[in-house]
């Protein structure tokens, strides 16, 4: 059986380790182990031996703020161990600490020799993927030095400079060499009759570009550093004492948002803090969940709003640059750090290969000002909302084609929409559309960015011919939404048009984005409404992605199929916008049951399966253990129910 892995995540940094938390730095699987900062793994091989051995797991890593577990030596029934290991990790910015307390369990002094096997093999994220790419780094040199008090990595590729730095306290009684390349930490420890020893390492990552971090003194400081922001976060919320399972929810999300906020820059250069999408592959900046999960927790923490709102603003295109698909006043989907971003071997340094993340942005801003009349930001991001709305009106499409639109991107995202993954737009058949494509969700956006847009114009900027010109774009988009996407025959809307205005007909859940946004009449809306609760769209732990039945469904799939939890909040909002409280309540309890069968915590993406089928909620097996988006969708439910 393969090893599970446990994340520890703070900022931009995270681990995953092995339950005896060792990283092996094996290649393959679901996801990487070792400390991974700004893509780059920044250690790969972290492993203790005891006398020479590797100890037993007594007590595995559970989930937790640290990584806590027990270990003892190898042995028989007849002999018990000869001592004990308490080892206990965690993470901050840039940092692996980690305690070990060796107890000696004999009457008599014993002698223990330690031993932690080190490496850094500083391998960007992308490598670690399982899409059999390779990438050619000409001219790389790794280096390793001997400290008095551990050892130091290194990494150069021209002028591309990492390292990471292995301390111990006390100092090791020798580094050796192992003919990999790790070194070894060693260490023989006295014990008197039970005793105990300690040591404290240290693991610090200094990517290329970063400031040196500062390590914190133990495993137990980060504990309470990290319970300290989660209960600054959850301070003032109003958890339903009425409802302890949807309350409960609600907290964990937010003690992982907590987790999640990485560093960004405001169009000052300010300092901020925004939501990442995601642990282990998405630890950066990606501009629909930033800004999903920021519009999700907004009616109780408008911080992250603000925060998104200009660190998105910063990286708002101004030019157009055909490799990461940008266009003036396009919002960024993605931004990364790593070496392969940096040497253009990946287009995701800045890449704005996304429909919806411009329409989105215009979203969360008009929300935002009208939940906190800040007029200030209005004001401030007024050159950055008209250049956003100008993108939708001109590059996007809305002017030229009546829609926003997208092509597949050659080296990127074929699909650009939130369901991005290759298939993932088809039709009831699994067909796919060629050439370019107009996604039934992102005109959804449209219409509720060029609305919220029109306010601010006439309320804030005090312009009136362009409120009133975006009104009649917004009443425009929709009656040729109505009339373009409905599918008569079907009594739904079109996944997508095609190029040539052919309806992609699979029926899936992108439906309920337009409730959300309210771009459907009354009546269209409650079809809709009632029809994602039919039992070949509702699985009983939410609504699918797709109904079931289509030959294009399978439940084990990403997008075509999967039970995703930030889609039914969206539609839990929209079920409520249009009075389906009933449907609204129904969509909540099964994503608070899901919640609860995996301690409270929302995955990124669950599978399809029926839950009349199966008793639990069955995993998705490559899905983001802490993801901003699910980890905010409580929120968005209890919005719901308080409005159903």
């Amino acid at each position: 059986m393969t090893e599970r892995h446990h994340l520890l995540v703070h900022g931009g940094t995270f681990a995953a380790v092995g339950d005896g938390g060792d990283v092996s730095g094996v290649r393959g699987g679901s996801a990487p182990d070792g400390l991974f900062v700004r893509d780059a793994r920044h250690l790969s091989r972290w492993q203790l031996t005891v006398d020479g051995a590797v100890p037993e797991t007594l007590a595995p890593v559970a989930d937790g703020d640290t990584a806590r577990c027990v270990l003892v030596p190898r042995g028989g029934r007849q002999e018990p161990p000869a001592y004990t290991l308490f080892r206990e990790q965690a993470v901050a910015e840039g940092v692996l600490v980690e305690s070990l307390r060796v107890t000696s369990n004999r009457p008599v002094p014993t002698v223990v020799r330690i031993a932690v096997t080190a490496d850094a093999d500083f391998t960007d994220q992308f490598e670690l993927r399982s899409d059999h790419r390779t990438y050619t780094k000409i001219g790389a040199v790794r280096g390793r030095e001997v400290l008095d008090d551990g050892v130091r990595f290194t990494y150069q590729r021209g002028e591309w400079r990492s390292r990471t730095t292995v301390t111990a306290e006390p100092a090791p009684d020798g580094v050796e060499e192992t003919g990999t390349g790790a070194r070894r930490l060693v260490w023989t420890l006295e014990l008197a009759p039970h005793s105990s020893a300690e040591l404290a390492l240290r693991v610090s990552a200094r990517p290329h570009g970063a400031r040196e971090p500062e390590a914190p003194r133990s495993p137990a400081a980060v504990r309470e550093r990290q319970q300290e922001a989660s209960a600054e976060l959850a301070r003032g919320v109003p958890f339903p004492a009425a409802w302890p399972a949807l309350a409960a929810a609600c907290a964990q999300g937010l003690s992982d948002l907590a987790v999640l906020q990485i560093a960004a820059a405001g169009p000052d250069g300010e300092e901020l803090r925004v939501p990442a999408a995601g642990v282990p592959w998405f630890l950066t900046l990606l501009g629909r969940d930033a800004l999903i999960a920021s519009l999700f927790a907004l009616p109780y923490r408008p911080e992250p709003a603000a925060s998104t709102l200009l660190a998105l603003a910063a990286t708002q295109a101004v030019e157009t640059g055909a490799g990461a698909v940008a266009q003036p006043g396009k919002i960024v989907h993605e931004v990364r750090h790593g070496e392969l971003a940096h040497f253009g071997q990946v287009p995701y340094g800045r890449y704005y290969g996304s429909v919806d993340a411009t329409p989105l942005f215009l979203v969360l801003l008009g929300a935002y000002v009208e939940r906190t009349g800040d007029l200030a930001l209005a004001r401030r991001l007024e050159p950055h909302a008209r250049a956003a709305v100008g993108w939708m009106l001109d590059h996007g499409g809305l002017t030229s084609r009546g829609y926003l639109v997208y092509r597949a991107d050659e080296g990127g995202l074929a699909n650009q929409n939130w369901k991005d993954s290759p298939g993932a737009i088809c039709g009831a058949d699994g067909s796919r559309p060629s050439g370019p494509v107009m996604a039934a969700g992102a005109q959804g956006y449209a219409y509720d960015a060029l609305r919220r847009t029109a306010q601010l114009a006439r309320a804030v900027w005090t312009d009136e011919v362009y409120a009133a010109l975006l009104e009649q774009a917004a009443a425009d988009l929709r009656d040729r939404f109505q009339r373009d996407f409905w599918m008569h025959d079907r009594a739904f809307p079109a996944l997508a048009l095609d190029g040539e205005g052919r309806h992609v007909d699979a029926l899936a859940s992108d439906a309920g984005h337009l409730l959300w946004s309210g771009l459907l009449d009354k009546e269209y809306g409650e079809l809709v409404g009632r029809r994602l609760l039919e039992p070949d769209f509702f699985s009983g732990w939410g609504v699918r992605t797709l109904a079931a039945g289509q030959a294009a469904y399978h439940p084990l799939s990403y997008h075509r199929g999967s039970v995703w939890p930030h889609d039914n909040a969206l539609i839990a909002l929209g079920l409520a916008r249009y009075g389906l409280h009933d449907e609204a309540r129904a969509v909540a309890h099964a994503l608070v049951d899901a919640a609860t069968a995996t301690g409270h915590r929302l995955p990124e993406v669950l599978a399809g399966y029926d839950r009349a089928g199966h008793g639990e909620p069955v995993p998705y097996p490559h899905a983001c253990v802490r993801e901003s988006r699910s980890a905010a969708a409580p929120l968005a439910l209890l919005t719901a129910v308080g409005e159903a």
